[in-house]
């Protein structure tokens, strides 16, 4: 095996491969994330010298899986988010027996990676919440009209909630106009904090072409939005990485849709993919709800985005997808006070007790944070 520079993008992989074929596979998945070619084929020197990696380490993992860690130059990104993806995992993310497992970028790359614009301080100094954990809930059906929306934000408003968010299915609906939703919904936070002396941190949901995310955030920004919701994977990473990295920008929560369709490891691609490129809060699913993630990948996954790193602040782990009221206390144990907890289905089954059922949970948190429950 070879070693390259402590400023190379190193990229680990597990491979399903016959030990004895091992080795020409990984050189095979080093060629096809760079030159695309025969190394025979590489003829020119330069390219070879400062273009062509290397295979670092491979080991086995279990009978017929192998961990291949292949570093690149950093020269071959280009210093541009989309093209760090592409020599990250791009033709080989078409090859079924591939899991990107982790990635290590040198220092030099965040020259060009804003990482979270307000981090884990940031968002907790505009939602008022100095220590602790948050506690957030989404804004929901698809279907309800800016009025019906807003009601349901000023009554988690109210209720104490600290950030409410659009689902990431509110678009620029007919029947859901984007700005008249963001109006209503600031308008009723609004209301609210005349009440109870807190404002809330409302969050619209972005979605769409990137000029059309673009006059989003704007019109966002006007009407007094502190944060917004954007797919990374169905707008795309390097929507990410410019909104993030706009001076006139917003701090950004991004939601995990469409981030199952890759054969990628979830503390890699949601723990450090998208907290590089500057999401300063990740939703993600919790164990035990609606979907199959198990409690290690869970821990992985918050531990990545809290991680310490010279140049881009630790986001915030929110953990939801079915997360019960009945579970907070098992959430505040497994997360600790840096997280925020998106509750929403369990919270709208109270029905007309939508208020009082939420204000019991903002009571609840409260008293185990002071309890240092979640020390």
């Amino acid at each position: 095996m070879h070693q390259m520079s402590a400023a190379s993008i190193r990229v680990t992989y597990l491979i399903r491969v016959a030990a004895a074929d091992v080795r020409a596979r990984s050189e095979a998945l080093l060629l096809e994330q760079a030159v695309e070619l025969p190394r025979a084929a590489v003829r020119n020197h330069w390219v070879a010298e400062h273009i062509l990696g290397c295979v670092e380490t491979i080991a086995a993992v279990s009978e017929g899986i192998h961990r291949v860690t292949i570093a690149h130059p950093v020269a071959t990104a280009a210093a541009d988010p989309a093209q760090l993806l592409n020599v990250l995992f791009g033709n080989s993310s078409l090859q079924p027996d591939l899991l990107l497992e982790d990635v290590e970028l040198p220092d030099a790359a965040f020259d060009w990676l804003p990482g979270p614009r307000a981090g884990i301080g940031g968002l907790r100094a505009l939602a008022g919440v100095p220590g602790g954990p948050l506690l957030a809930t989404a804004l929901k059906p698809m279907g309800l009209d800016p009025a019906g929306l807003a009601e349901l934000c000023a009554t988690f408003a109210r209720a104490g909630v600290d950030v409410i968010k659009d689902d990431h299915g509110l678009a620029d609906h007919p029947f859901c106009p984007f700005e008249a939703r963001v109006e209503a919904c600031l308008r009723a936070v609004e209301h609210a904090a005349r009440e109870t002396g807190r404002r809330a941190l409302y969050v619209p949901n972005l979605i769409g072409t990137p000029e059309r995310i673009g006059r989003q955030l704007e019109f966002a920004r006007r009407a007094g939005a502190r944060a917004v919701l954007i797919s990374p994977m169905l707008v795309g990473l390097p929507l990410l990485h410019q909104l993030a990295s706009e001076s006139a920008g917003l701090p950004i929560i991004a939601h995990p849709a469409l981030g199952g369709v890759l054969r990628a490891a979830e503390p890699v691609l949601f723990g450090k993919l998208f907290r590089w490129y500057g999401a300063d809060a990740v939703i993600f699913p919790h164990s035990g709800g609606r979907f199959s993630y198990g409690a290690d990948t869970c821990r992985a996954l918050a531990a990545a985005l809290r991680a310490g790193h010279p140049r881009a602040r630790p986001a915030f782990p929110v953990p939801a997808g079915g997360i019960r009221v009945e579970r907070i206390v098992e959430l505040l144990d497994f997360y600790g006070p840096d997280c925020i907890l998106l509750v929403g289905g369990s919270l709208y089954q109270a029905g007309n007790a939508l208020f009082e059922r939420t204000r019991s949970l903002v009571e609840q948190v409260a008293r185990l944070a002071s309890a240092g429950r979640t020390a």
